[in-house]
């Protein structure tokens, strides 16, 4: 389910709330994207990513440990399998290497998580 254009962005509906467990990630499937979704609870945000984590190619984002960093509490995600933490703000490597990941707007709606894709026309 599709709602509003707004500007490039269009809102698609990726899960219920309750889907996606408290501090951690799920993963929901847009056409041919695979995408985490993280609800952290402690800091009472959403975030999304990409799931594929660029180090190693493996589609595992949404099973990584997420936290904060640094003075300014940056909201990270740690790679389940190598360690690679990426900023759930702004999608870059935090661990020094010269890897990204894509990000994407998130907002609640009541209980409905909508993810925001940018328009490729």
């Amino acid at each position: 389910m599709e709602i509003e254009l707004t500007s490039d962005i269009k809102w698609v509906l990726a899960c219920n709330a309750s889907d996606v467990p408290e501090n951690g990630g799920a993963c929901v499937k847009h056409e041919d994207e695979q995408i985490a979704v993280f609800n952290f609870t402690r800091k009472n945000e959403w975030f999304a990513t990409q799931n594929l984590c660029p180090h190693k190619q493996q589609m595992v984002l949404s099973r990584g440990m997420i936290g904060s960093t640094g003075e300014n509490c940056e909201p990270k995600v740690a790679c389940p399998f190598h360690k690679k933490t990426f900023s759930l703000h702004s999608g870059e490597c935090l661990s020094g290497d010269d890897f990204s990941i894509k990000t994407y707007p998130v907002k609640l709606i009541g209980e409905k998580v909508y993810i925001g894709i940018r328009s490729t026309t």
